[in-house]
């Protein structure tokens, strides 16, 4: 049991002291703070200057109420009324004076009408706050065309009441299932980045010692049993180490924000009012579907003996992750479609799927229960099954990227 916590310690020391890890983490503590600042730094680029717009009013009645529309609806856009021609305008694009040019005209039916003209179309923000502008100005006109008073226009424009409401009892209502989508569309991601890339980490970990040959040294001391588990649990407590510095310093980031900032935020992904049962849930899912894959890809480390085979090894095991995070994405919107409920069962899909309908949907207890233990389960036979691969695998060497090499590991591990 010694050699199985230094094992342990060596694995998890020797990853935290790792060039490449301290470098990693810190560009994703950057980009944390980058992202939690962004919009100060948009603005910090953009200083203080306005967006221009030169309007030529060929109607000459149309630019006053079109103005007083715009400065309503985007006080940081500003008009300025010429009476240029177009290639006194084109130059003065060119010169950085205006932005772009619109020009106001009546349509057949004596309704407004614009043509706006810009450097590029790439730039949607200006022409949308234009284009809703003048649809509020032909409203008005049409209203008046028509007779209709402005008690009746507002009526005619005011949206539909549509609500719904579930006849299931204790269903989520629409609002709480709004806030509990943004969760776990957040946790999803969160789930989906961590396992894959942890879970990578482990078969490199193995794949590297094999290629150094430090492995025919480590399995005359310690069992490849124990160093398969050591590494597994190593790895994983360096990732929970790396996650609970990024949450600390995302936590410190936010709060360096304004309250009303921080409240729009959280409000925003639905963390505002985050039941724990959720926070529960996606710890158990995160902490088994690390083990499950961690295993998996200890498993097929073990089988290569070259660094550069290592991701061609796992690729069905990432492709398996991908899989099961496309599902639990469709799922965001049909959270109840009968492939949903059925793909939860499948234990390489069950820690996001799962998740997804306990976060989205009222489901009986013994349904995640059942997901748990289908599993936990699997991570026992597969905990077996990897150690009888693992303990042949280790002691392979040369070209081996085929799961026919499966068979040749448990075969020299009857052998051994």
């Amino acid at each position: 049991m010694n050699n199985f916590f230094l094992m342990l310690s060596q694995s998890y020391l020797n990853k935290l002291k790792a060039k490449s890890f301290i470098i990693t983490t810190l560009i994703v503590v950057a980009g944390i703070f980058l992202l939690v600042n962004l919009q100060d730094i948009i603005e910090g680029f953009s200083g203080d200057e306005q967006d221009v717009v030169a309007v030529v009013d060929e109607t000459e009645a149309l630019y006053e109420p079109f103005a007083a529309q715009v400065g309503a609806m985007n006080e940081d856009l500003e008009l300025e009324q010429s009476s240029e021609n177009e290639e006194s305008l084109k130059a003065s694009i060119e010169e950085g004076t205006y932005d772009g040019y619109l020009i106001l005209s009546l349509d057949e039916d004596g309704l407004p009408q614009g043509l706006y003209k810009s450097e590029s179309i790439s730039e949607s923000a200006i022409a949308g706050d234009l284009q809703n502008a003048l649809q509020g100005i032909k409203s008005a006109m049409a209203a008046q065309n028509l007779e209709l008073s402005q008690q009746e226009l507002a009526s005619l424009n005011s949206p539909v009441s549509f609500e719904r409401e579930a006849l299931e009892e204790g269903a989520k209502s629409e609002e709480e299932l709004n806030q509990a989508r943004g969760i776990v569309y957040i946790l999803l991601f969160f789930i989906y980045i961590t396992v894959i890339v942890y879970a990578n980490m482990i078969a490199m970990e193995v794949a590297t010692e094999k290629s150094s040959r430090v492995m025919e040294i480590l399995i005359s001391s310690v069992s490849p049993v124990k160093q398969m588990f050591a590494k597994i649990l190593g790895i994983g407590l360096v990732g929970l180490t790396q996650l609970t510095l990024l949450l600390a310093v995302g936590y410190f980031a936010l709060t360096s924000k304004a309250d009303s900032e921080i409240g729009g935020m959280m409000e925003f992904f639905g963390f505002s009012d985050v039941s724990v049962s959720i926070i529960i849930y996606a710890i158990i899912f995160f902490l088994l579907g690390y083990f499950l894959y961690a295993t998996l890809a200890a498993l097929l480390g073990s089988l290569v003996s070259r660094i550069e085979d290592v991701q061609q090894m796992i690729m069905p095991m990432t492709f398996l992750v991908m899989i099961g995070f496309f599902i639990a994405m469709f799922g965001l919107s049909t959270p109840e479609a009968g492939f949903i409920t059925a793909a939860s069962y499948i234990p390489f899909f069950t820690p996001m799927v799962m998740f997804l309908r306990v976060g989205m949907l009222n489901i009986p207890a013994w349904e995640p229960i059942l997901g748990i233990a289908v599993l936990f389960l699997t991570i026992l036979f597969l905990g077996w099954f990897g150690a009888k691969v693992y303990r042949g695998g280790v002691l392979m060497y040369g070209k081996s990227n085929s799961f026919k090499d499966i068979k040749k590991a448990i075969e020299l591990t009857k052998k051994n």
